[in-house]
């Protein structure tokens, strides 16, 4: 089995590609399920932001296995396969575990260094866990990810240019106010999931004089208002809660426009300052293009974050603490590629093991048999000669299947591994058995596309 990557981000699609790729919280579940059904997928999980949707796979074959995936894909977005094969780039075995880390580390975000990544990558493999779909390569996959990214936080300074994807688009909304702060400006959150509480949280600590937010369940929306001191408005209302702010941020992961021109020239009729900015962090778009062309309003969405965010490298000795997490990244990912090596030949190893124990208990049972009228035999006779039998079985085998985990990740390291299974004549569905056994463990804190080698990823 190999790991397979496909996906589609802001390096590779325009905005209006990705908000079409999008996937809502409501087909995620479907998709994982449709894509683990697939005849060469034995393990997905699937990672869907604002600004990329990859999916993960455990597979048997190259060919087959992006066929299928990108068949998925352009049925859930429903963009055609030949514009979206376009958009799309994929990498294969080592190439895709290293893309993964980087991912998490946010070497590959938007904006580099931010944060909310490992937390969408830790999702992303607990959704999988919880149905049914990850499986043990990707779940060791994922860890390693987990791993990387919290050492590049805790050990580097990248969270100086890892702003946020919010805090990007604050600073930028801040300086389409004319203002050198959110001090004393009035801001509307509509949407109450996670991006909208990063919103609301990071507008009030930046000075807002207000936070208010709005919500298709009002629950929510009391909530989070709750939990940064600001109020609630109603959705119905939207109109007038705009009329009443000078910033809003809007972030709801509905399937079409919430903000409409139409709206908003209505709110616009209702107050009588002369600017209005809309940071519109949802994918799809939750503010209709025509927004932008009424008079006094700026509309801020993910292409001018993604050129915001481009700069955000440029902080003093950034340089520095992104070669710091590259090399975190190198880190864990020679120890992934050890520990997978070694793996490769557990199954053997155990099968070995299981068969050495089987010779062992049928030979003590003929021993039994012929002993068992033997004058002054008994239990503990048979019981010492048991245990000595296993000794020196253990003993025997010691040696080769450690010696064998040592040479996995040599060169023609899988050569000593079917020696193993030829010499002492392995039943191959042993060893297959002990592959596909998974672990009970959740994951916490710890189409016509050429193959592309083992070390290189190919963009679709």
């Amino acid at each position: 089995m190999s790991v397979l990557a496909v996906g589609l981000s802001h390096k590779s699609a325009p905005v209006p590609v990705l908000e079409r790729a999008a996937l809502s919280a409501e087909a995620l579940p479907k998709l994982l399920q449709d894509l683990h059904h697939t005849g060469d997928v034995a393990g997905t999980f699937v990672i869907s932001t604002c600004n990329r949707v990859e999916i993960y796979a455990d597979v048997d074959r190259f060919h087959g296995s992006v066929a299928a995936i990108c068949e998925l894909l352009s049925q859930y977005s429903g963009i055609p396969t030949q514009e979206l094969t376009g958009n799309l780039y994929v990498h294969y075995e080592e190439r895709a575990v290293q893309h993964l880390l980087n991912v998490a580390s946010g070497l590959d975000s938007m904006v580099v260094g931010e944060g909310q990544i490992l937390g969408q990558v830790r999702t992303a493999l607990n959704a999988a866990r919880e149905h049914g779909t990850l499986g043990r390569v990707l779940g060791d996959v994922g860890s390693a990810a987990l791993r990387a990214g919290k050492r590049a936080h805790a050990e580097t300074g990248i969270d100086r240019a890892g702003a946020s994807l919010v805090s990007v688009g604050i600073e930028t909304a801040v300086a389409a106010l004319g203002r050198p702060s959110l001090t004393g400006q009035r801001v509307l959150v509509v949407g109450a999931g996670s991006m909208s509480s990063l919103a609301a949280t990071t507008a009030g600590r930046a000075g807002a004089s207000r936070v208010t937010v709005a919500n298709r369940t009002r629950g929510h929306a009391d909530r989070l208002a709750a939990a940064v001191g600001g109020d609630t408005a109603d959705l119905a209302e939207l109109p007038v809660a705009i009329a009443d702010a000078d910033l809003v941020i809007s972030c709801t992961g509905a399937s079409g426009l919430v903000i409409t021109a139409d709206l908003v020239h209505q709110a616009l009729a209702r107050r009588d300052q002369a600017r209005l900015v809309f940071l519109d962090l949802a994918m799809p778009r939750d503010v209709g293009a025509d927004v932008a062309d009424l008079p006094g309003v700026t509309v801020i969405g993910m292409d001018e974050l993604a050129d915001a965010g481009r700069t955000a490298i440029a902080v003093p000795g950034i340089t520095d603490d992104v070669a710091a997490v590259r090399a975190i990244v190198d880190e864990e990912f020679d120890a992934y590629r050890s520990a997978a090596h070694a793996d490769q030949v557990t199954p053997t190893v155990v099968a070995l093991r299981a068969k050495a124990a089987e010779v062992v208990d049928t030979e003590l049972a003929r021993l039994e048999g012929r002993l068992q009228n033997v004058e002054g035999f008994d239990g503990h006779t048979l019981d010492e000669i048991a245990r000595t039998v296993r000794r020196v079985v253990d003993k025997l085998l010691h040696a080769p299947t450690v010696r064998v985990k040592e040479l996995a990740g040599s060169p023609r390291g899988d050569g000593y591994d079917e020696a193993l299974r030829v010499l002492f004549d392995l039943d191959p569905r042993t060893v297959e058995a002990v592959t596909r056994a998974e672990p009970d463990a959740k994951v916490t804190d710890i189409a016509g596309l050429p193959a592309p080698s083992a070390q290189e990823g190919s963009g679709a």
